[in-house]
C-alpha cells in the first residue's frame, strides 16, 4: 500500500517535471552537471524541487544513486497515465 501511495505521488512530481522540461526547454544533458548519464537528486531537485529523497531512491530502480534518463521517462509516463484527463497539458 506504500509503495503505491509512492509512485502515484511520483507519477504526480513526474508530471509536474514533465511541464517544467517543456516549459524550460531543459534537457537531461544539460541537468546532468557532471555528464555521468545519470541525474544526481541534487542535479534533478533543479527543475524538480518538490522532489524528496525517499521519492529519488524509489525512481531508482538500479540502486545507481542516480536517475537515468529511462527512469525519468519511467515517472514521466507513469505520470501521464495515472493523470485525470482534464489535468493533461493543452497541446
Amino acid at each position: 500500500m506504500q509503495m503505491n501511495k509512492l509512485m502515484l505521488s511520483l507519477a504526480a512530481l513526474g508530471l509536474a517535471a514533465g511541464a517544467a522540461y517543456a516549459q524550460d526547454q531543459t534537457s537531461f544533458a544539460s541537468l546532468d552537471a557532471d555528464a555521468n548519464g545519470e541525474l544526481s537528486f541534487e542535479e534533478i531537485t533543479v527543475i524538480w524541487p518538490q522532489l524528496t529523497q525517499e521519492q529519488f531512491t524509489a525512481a531508482d530502480l538500479d540502486v545507481s544513486a542516480g536517475l537515468s534518463g529511462e527512469e525519468v521517462a519511467a515517472v514521466q509516463s507513469a505520470a501521464a497515465a495515472t493523470a485525470p484527463a482534464d489535468a493533461a497539458p493543452a497541446q
